[in-house]
């Protein structure tokens, strides 16, 4: 299979990190000399500029400050701690529930001209999620949080804009669930607080990040939950999911590792744009093609996935899912749907800034106003 998904993103691979560079920006070796030595958050921005000024042209000034600027947070409801007291709590500081808000607000007031018709099950949203932020260009912070009375944490704070994937998969009760990259913790944590997973697999590769995931799980999920078979934690690789559990899972999460955009500008430690690691960021879109499509055959036929990244790149984004549906169709006879998300984009656009040009899936730019993101999401449906 590796040398099939090989092949099948060698074009990708052709664009990513060999585009030709502006002569203003290359760096002539001299005979002898020593490679300068820049920080890898400066070697983030360099490649950035070059890429995403082209990507998003006019665009690209207004995201590049944004993602230089401090980061908006969202504050997710623990539901398994006293969650009617804590929203009460969290109002008091003129904070507003998002996800709650804009489905009540959809529900109410469908849009002009049309009539309240039915919401497409396809439409549906995970349910029971709870999450607050500040209003657009209030950048108040959230305390940090504490203790509940009930013995788990009260709130996670998230970037809200990381809620969406989760929001998207659209679980119902009883739905066997799979995270495939679930470190450190947070979409996992988002699933369980759905309700509906009548068992659920957090997996990632690194046993040092499930080792995280572990302690948020701890610090927020009863121990009853923890210890019953409703969670399974493991550290295999996610590229042979498909061999290991196909055909399985009615929803499965696919958030894989990427450039991580915002983190890759503002800390050098575990930053994938150090120069050791430039082979590694080279091959990123290898890696996605091969979890996304571990993914899809883990799926049952009938069921959904949801691909996301925290990555800008159409490159980590866009062509992978395009790429994934285009091998398993060849490859595997296994025909996979793009579900629209323009409603979606529509729902939460009070909140988020949406880059309005995705060719599938839906992306939230960094705004000074909304400084969520960046992330992007793409829901399909496995047909057979």
């Amino acid at each position: 299979m590796a040398a099939l998904i090989l092949r099948s993103v060698r074009e990708l691979l052709k664009r990513v990190d060999f585009a030709t560079v502006p002569r203003r920006h290359r760096h002539k070796k001299k005979w002898a000399a020593t490679e300068p030595k820049f920080p890898a958050t400066h070697l983030a921005l360099q490649n950035f500029d070059m890429t995403y000024s082209v990507q998003f042209g006019d665009c690209w000034p207004s995201i590049r400050v944004s993602l230089l600027s401090e980061q908006k947070y969202g504050a997710l409801v623990n539901n398994f701690a006293a969650w009617d007291h804590v929203c009460a709590e969290l109002e008091q500081l003129n904070a507003r529930d998002f996800v709650n808000e804009a489905i009540t607000h959809w529900e109410l007031e469908p849009e002009s001209g049309q009539s309240a018709a039915p919401t497409p099950a396809s439409w549906a949203c995970s349910p029971n999620l709870r999450c607050f932020t500040f209003a657009r260009g209030d950048v108040s912070r959230f305390p940090p949080a504490r203790l509940g009375s009930l013995g788990v944490m009260d709130y996670y704070l998230m970037d809200a804009a990381s809620l969406l994937p989760v929001l998207a998969l659209g679980l119902q009760p009883g739905d066997t669930v799979l995270d495939l990259c679930a470190a450190p913790g947070g979409k996992t944590l988002a699933l369980l607080q759905t309700g509906c997973c009548r068992n659920l697999a957090a997996n990632d590769l690194s046993t040092s990040r499930t080792g995280r995931l572990q302690k948020v799980l701890h610090s927020y999920v009863p121990q009853n939950i923890r210890d019953g078979n409703q969670v399974r934690v493991t550290s295999w690789d996610g590229r042979k999911w498909g061999e290991l559990e196909g055909d399985t899972y009615d929803r499965v999460l696919v958030d894989v590792p990427c450039t991580t955009d915002r983190h890759s500008l503002h800390e050098e430690e575990n930053n994938i744009f150090q120069r050791s690691r430039k082979k590694e960021r080279q091959m990123l879109p290898v890696l996605q093609v091969q979890l996304l499509a571990a993914g899809l055959l883990a799926t049952k036929p009938g069921g959904h996935a949801v691909y996301s990244t925290c990555s800008l790149s159409h490159l980590q984004n866009e062509y992978v899912v395009q790429g994934t549906i285009e091998l398993l169709a060849n490859q595997y006879s296994i025909e996979v749907q793009v579900e629209d998300l323009t409603h979606f984009r529509k729902l939460f656009k009070d909140t988020f800034c949406f880059f309005p040009s995705c060719q599938v899936g839906e992306l939230v730019i960094p705004n000074l106003m909304a400084n969520f993101g960046p992330m992007y999401f793409c829901k399909m449906h496995r047909l057979t």
